[in-house]
């Protein structure tokens, strides 16, 4: 048996909550694609080589992920827990990008159906987030991961607590 290595780096997640507190989610978001702001660390933990956060508009969100072998289950492809990660990603960040400035959001609940396997060496991926309906207190959103052609591999739908400053409750 043979063992792999894998090192990577990923930038410091550490900001100024000043500098971003006027910000909305569409902005803060679209600052992150342009490479303004740090992106997440799990992005590089996942391989999601950053910039990877594709597209960003209102009500949308695109990100890329290219399947690796540190990708795999014990079966020999792509765990489902990247699947979820990826579309967590996704869908999260089409609801924050509908938030004003100082307003937060949480998942509540994902629900992932897996479609097919994704493998080394195979198709790049996008998972593709949008909203479906944003109120007050909760957003919801679906989403798709699919390949170049459209093929579907896995698609999920997400409930998210929106959370507001207290002043604003």
């Amino acid at each position: 048996m043979s063992e792999r290595t894998r090192t990577y780096t990923w930038p410091d997640p550490a900001f100024d909550p000043e500098k971003i507190r006027h910000l909305t989610g569409l902005e803060y978001l679209q600052a992150i694609a342009r490479g303004e702001l740090p992106s997440a660390p799990i992005g590089a933990t996942m391989g999601m080589e950053m910039p990877r956060l594709e597209e960003v508009t209102e009500g949308r969100v695109v990100f890329r992920l290219k399947p690796q072998e540190f990708h795999y289950n014990p079966i020999g492809s792509v765990h489902g827990g990247v699947y979820a990660t990826i579309l967590d990603s996704a869908v999260g960040c089409a609801i924050q990008t509908m938030l004003p400035a100082g307003v937060a959001y949480t998942t509540l609940e994902l629900k992932v159906n897996y479609i097919r396997p994704l493998f080394a060496g195979g198709p790049e991926v996008q998972a593709i987030g949008e909203v479906i309906s944003i109120t007050r207190q909760t957003g919801v959103a679906e989403g798709r991961l699919v390949d170049a052609e459209g093929k579907i591999y896995a698609h999920a739908t997400t409930t998210c607590l929106i959370m507001r400053p207290s002043r604003e409750k």
